[in-house]
């Protein structure tokens, strides 16, 4: 149910002889108002409410836990019926909040510094499952402060194509969410087949988990290109047909001695010559065991600067909750000790749940 389009809600209408507008009804408590149970569905007639129960799945994800962040970035749990949860973070900047979404319990890619990657793949988020993280983000922050929304959370969201497209298309229709897809991102590590399809299935933005322009180096760095190659993804990317005007965002995380030199920014900017894009470099967030290191600022600096004399319009990412574990790359699903169950309601951090989730 709590997956349904307003079509599929009207079907289901028909085969139980309901009054069609209870479509528009249901569809309404669904997207249009805070998480409710079936039984406080006020103006639904009993009849219509027990076959709800009746013919669906309507539990309901509950937000497990809060942390906050000296820079004021909250990072939540989301936990499912099954027990399992993912972490989910608000972005504040400047009146304005961006929303990072997971889309899997966990991840398969094994991307070698993302600590999402050494939980392995549990499973993949259902499309309420996904809504759900903006529904109650929207609880926790004005909705009109909700500005941008980014799939750069636990997961490979084109590893859960279908799902995703549908969470999608929830999150933007007129009778879901009414979010502008201009407002949404999708990142990948770059899965050719499912890059295509999203950009023309939906009006979205896409992002690509580059690291490096040598695949002996993102072989290690992002093991998926062992499949699609760099040049298969960047051919795919010079095939897409884009809107004019729209670019394609690369994101490179920056490694110590890795892929930070300017070398490694020259070698970028030729791999995407004659592509209308903008890098976004990300410099690595540690956390425990990773093995790589954070590159100073002028090593930061130099390589932004030699992007930006090749003609790549380059931006630096500052990272936000790094002392939550907020931060991109460090969401590994880890409840703090001494949590204590977040309390709803206001939606102030609290600490909560023995599930655990990252981001």
């Amino acid at each position: 149910m709590r997956s349904a389009t307003l079509d599929e809600l009207r079907e289901w209408g028909e085969t139980r002889d309901f009054t069609p507008y209870r479509a528009s009804q249901i569809a309404g408590w669904l997207y249009n108002r805070p998480p409710t149970e079936v039984a406080g569905m006020h103006n639904l007639p009993a009849p219509v409410r027990e076959a709800l129960e009746e013919d669906f799945d309507t539990s309901l994800p509950r937000r497990a836990l809060v942390r906050e962040s000296v820079d004021g970035t909250r990072k939540f749990l989301t936990e499912f019926a099954d027990q399992r949860v993912v972490e989910t973070v608000l972005i504040p900047r400047e009146g304005r909040i961006t929303l990072c979404i997971s889309s899997q319990v966990g991840c398969a890619l094994e991307c070698s510094f993302c600590a999402t990657a050494r939980l392995g793949l549990t499973r993949n988020l259902e499309p309420f499952e996904i809504v759900s993280q903006v529904m109650i983000a929207r609880e926790m922050a004005r909705p009109e402060l909700l500005t941008n929304y980014v799939f750069m959370g636990m997961g490979e969201p084109l590893a859960n194509y279908d799902r995703l497209v549908r969470a999608i298309e929830i999150l933007t229709a007129r009778w879901g969410l009414g979010i502008s897809p201009r407002r949404i991102t999708v990142s990948t590590a770059g899965l050719v087949p499912q890059l295509r399809r999203l950009v023309e299935d939906t009006d979205v933005h896409v992002a690509i988990s580059l690291a490096s322009a040598r695949d002996q180096v993102r072989d290690v760095l992002i093991p998926i290109n062992r499949r699609y190659p760099l040049q298969e993804l960047i051919d795919a990317c010079r095939g897409l047909p884009l809107p004019r005007r729209k670019r394609i965002t690369f994101e490179i995380t920056l490694l110590a001695g890795i892929n930070d030199s300017v070398p490694d920014a020259d070698a970028i900017a030729a791999l995407l010559r004659g592509l209308a894009v903008k890098v976004n470099l990300i410099p690595f967030n540690e956390f425990a065991g990773s093995g790589y290191r954070r590159p100073g600022d002028e090593a930061v600096n130099a390589f932004q600067e030699r992007l930006l004399r090749h003609g790549i319009h380059t931006t630096v990412r500052i990272s936000r909750g790094s002392d939550i574990d907020a931060a991109c790359g460090q969401l590994a699903a880890a409840t703090p000790a001494g949590a204590e169950p977040d309390r709803g309601g206001d939606g102030e951090p609290g600490a909560t749940s023995p599930a655990g989730a990252g981001n």
